[in-house]
């Protein structure tokens, strides 16, 4: 029983990021056509997929009474990103916040390498989980690491790794960061890093394009996360 239940997770968390996945899809071709009817055909998808969280239900009712008053081509989804998607914008740059917090604070407390090194991958993949499950995935352990997989791939792509370690120098100072002790940079780092790879993730998982609203940007995070460091470390 144990084992049909593991599985029939497994089953529910693909089949939900399939969705997410086809809605993100059907929304770039609709963006990219400038077709009026599918547009409106996904974002009304859109809506119906986040209508029964009870945080989300005033934007919802706001976004289908305006969205009747809506007929150009591409004002629908800028629309739905700014009523729907946004709200839930603001509690990932929390999460993803926290998280980066968390792993330089561990990181750079931690007297063991293993455990420092084994909760930045727990907290990390943590984070993939929970914002795939605050934008309507519910991604079981394989779908984790395949979400994984492809937000790395992600980073890769567009060099958010390099970028890590250069947006840290620029944010520190490169004369702070050689007064730092080896645990304090190995903290700041891992820190930028889970900051960088919380925004890559967004922009896999996010079920359409920043349109409406603004990206957060891993330069706040940082900042917030090695404020948090900095003073913990002070005597």
């Amino acid at each position: 029983l144990s084992a049909a239940m593991l599985l029939l997770r497994e089953v529910v968390g693909f089949a939900s990021l399939a969705r997410l996945a086809r809605l993100r899809r059907d929304i770039a071709a609709a963006i990219a056509e400038r077709d009026s009817k599918r547009e409106r055909k996904a974002a009304l998808r859109l809506a119906a997929l986040y209508a029964r969280r009870p945080e989300l239900a005033w934007s919802g009712r706001r976004f289908r009474e305006h969205a009747r008053d809506v007929h150009d081509a591409g004002e629908l989804l800028v629309l739905a990103d700014r009523d729907v998607v946004a709200p839930l914008d603001a509690e990932a740059r929390r999460l993803i916040t926290r998280s980066a917090k968390r792993v330089a604070t561990v990181t750079a407390m931690s007297p063991v390498v293993l455990i420092a090194v084994s909760y930045v991958l727990i907290e990390n993949l943590r984070l993939l989980r929970m914002l795939a499950t605050l934008y309507g995935g519910r991604p079981g352990v394989i779908d984790v690491l395949r979400l994984a997989r492809l937000v790395f791939a992600h980073m890769v792509a567009t060099g958010g790794i390099a970028m890590t370690d250069d947006l840290l120098g620029q944010f520190l100072g490169q004369d702070l960061l050689r007064r730092l002790s080896r645990r304090l940079g190995e903290g700041a780092f891992n820190g930028a890093l889970t900051a960088r790879l919380g925004v890559a993730a967004l922009e896999v998982i996010r079920p359409l394009p920043y349109l409406a609203s603004k990206p957060p940007r891993v330069r706040d995070i940082l900042a917030e996360a090695l404020r948090a460091l900095i003073t913990q470390s002070m005597p």
